[in-house]
């Protein structure tokens, strides 16, 4: 494991109001401390230039999930020779609400525009900003290798947008699906095709009490209906080879993912409890989605992949 540092950077969000228009990002990168002065005066690390360009892996959140929920995952991806960069821009959320946001474009997931543009400002403007930082990381990033990871809304709005950056060879997501709601005019219980050409790691936990607590938006029957991560996953997503795959952690809930969970925003309140150790299951996350990107950013073979999809704290696998 390599030793972790980070950086701040900042970007303007095309076409968002001011002073709602800045999302400030958080760069994790493999350091390689010399014990200079400079250290010591700034705090700043060298990058280490040995495994460079580096793979860049995007993580995008929830609806008011900060990126401090997420560190955690891009430290144990930093360590494994990734740069994770994690941001948050406080924008237009539905109701005229302000918050920590992905980037939903409603407009553009209604039934006439789907598919012809990216549901996320937010996504290009930050690879944007990652191709001008300066300092320690500054051309050791590899931004034609990059990877999104996404949870929640954030992981919709990837799954809704990765075909329009060129840039994107892998995307992993948790708690997330692509069925849309009726308000925007599309028919009860409808599944958007993901608009997506590279491979897919969907995740999720047995336990989301979240994603149950908003089914009703879609339109189904109680009754009848299907989890709507599965038939993300069944009827999103194309046959890719067994390159797309789900896994289901056990026991796990919506807000494994994140470390520490926030009960003063977002919607941790509908969550169902965990019954298996939360630590466990981010151990297991990381391992699995680690494995993924070296399979799709580095070529590596999927030994790993496979090895990582053993652990016992995963309840399912299916490929596709």
């Amino acid at each position: 494991m390599m030793s972790v540092r980070s950086v701040w950077w900042a970007t303007t969000i095309p076409g968002a109001d001011k002073p709602f228009d800045t999302a400030h990002l958080r760069v994790f990168y493999p350091s390689k401390p010399t014990g200079s002065d400079a250290e010591r005066l700034s705090g700043v690390f060298p990058a280490d230039p040995a495994h460079a360009p580096y793979p860049v892996v995007l993580i995008v959140s929830g609806v008011n999930v900060g990126q401090e929920a997420y560190r955690w995952l891009a430290v144990e991806l930093a360590s494994r020779g990734y740069v994770a960069v994690t941001y948050d821009w406080v924008g237009e959320l539905f109701g005229g609400l302000k918050g920590i946001t992905p980037g939903v474009e409603l407009a553009a997931a209604k039934p006439d525009t789907y598919g012809t543009r990216a549901t996320t400002p937010s996504v290009p403007a930050v690879i944007d900003a990652l191709r001008t930082i300066t300092g320690p990381v500054e051309g050791l990033l590899d931004l034609d290798n990059v990877a999104l990871i996404g949870h929640s809304a954030g992981g919709t709005v990837i799954l809704q947008s990765a075909r329009f950056f060129p840039e994107v060879r892998a995307v992993a997501a948790y708690g997330t699906h692509t069925m849309v709601a009726t308000m925007l005019g599309w028919p009860a219980g409808t599944v958007l095709p993901a608009q997506v050409d590279c491979p897919v790691l969907l995740m999720n936990g047995e336990n989301d009490g979240v994603i149950n607590g908003s089914a009703d938006r879609y339109g189904e029957d109680a009754a009848t209906r299907r989890d709507p991560i599965s038939r993300t996953f069944d009827e999103a997503l194309p046959s890719a080879d067994g390159a797309n795959v789900q896994v289901t952690f056990a026991g796990a809930n919506h807000f494994a993912i994140v470390h520490p969970v926030d009960d003063t925003a977002a919607r941790a309140f509908l969550d169902s409890e965990a019954t298996t150790d939360p630590a466990a299951t981010r151990a297991a996350l990381v391992d699995v989605t680690a494995a993924f990107l070296d399979v799709h950013l580095r070529g590596a073979s999927g030994d790993a992949l496979d090895k990582a999809l053993q652990n016992p704290d995963i309840a399912g696998i299916r490929r596709r």
